[in-house]
């Protein structure tokens, strides 16, 4: 099983995120138990206490359908990224910011509520930005795998403070104590898809969120 990079798309889509959260985000998707396709399925909307969580199907099985629900934590950026698939986005909570292009530009995104809807061709450059989190609902016919722009080139895996190199790209640290725009904390992880960086915070008060680099000091 490959890393699809989840935990930028929800931690993120980032974290997935690796969203990516992603949001999203790099947690592999082979983990989820994959459910018959052929028996009725009913899943109600939940608080995800992961990442992400595969409802139903594979999402790494070519010419498989799946549905998976991905956490985005608060302030997550989802940095430009394609799949070689297919992409259906349904917002089942919260609100996202989502656009169309090679660049990060939050000027083009477009505000999908609660109940919105996105189809994301094959192939296209995508991007995304979450406020104050959200989950979202993707589906579609696998393989659903990530690949990350940097630059002119793509990668298939993104960076974080887990890698042997990490301290080449990383201004912080696991467990570094920090303050941010949104109070104490300290660094959970850190995500570098080659052209964004950000980093998991739990704050003291044991929410997660997302924050880059530039908006953290130490404490």
């Amino acid at each position: 099983m490959n890393n699809v990079g989840f935990n930028m798309l929800s931690r993120t889509i980032w974290r997935v995120t690796r969203a990516v959260t992603l949001v999203l985000i790099a947690s592999a998707i082979g983990t989820a138990q994959p459910t018959d396709p052929r028996q009725p399925l009913i899943v109600p909307i939940a608080a995800l206490t992961k990442d992400f969580e595969v409802i139903q199907g594979n999402p790494d099985a070519v010419g498989e359908p799946f549905v998976m629900r991905i956490r985005e934590l608060p302030g997550t950026i989802i940095p430009p990224h394609k799949h070689p698939v297919d992409e259906h986005i349904t917002v089942v909570q919260g609100t996202i910011f989502f656009g169309i292009g090679d660049k990060f530009d939050r000027s083009v995104a477009k505000e999908i509520k609660t109940g919105g809807y996105a189809f994301i061709p094959k192939g296209t450059t995508m991007f995304g930005f979450i406020p104050d989190g959200a989950i979202v609902q993707v589906h579609g016919v696998g393989p659903f795998h990530i690949h990350w722009r940097a630059g002119s080139r793509w990668l298939d895996k993104d960076k974080s403070l887990d890698d042997p190199d990490a301290a080449s790209l990383f201004k912080f640290k696991k467990g570094d104590l920090i303050i941010s725009t949104r109070g104490k904390g300290r660094v959970r992880n850190g995500y570098f898809s080659g052209e964004v960086l950000q980093y998991e915070i739990e704050g003291d008060n044991g929410k997660l969120y997302m924050a880059n680099e530039e908006d953290l000091r130490r404490r």
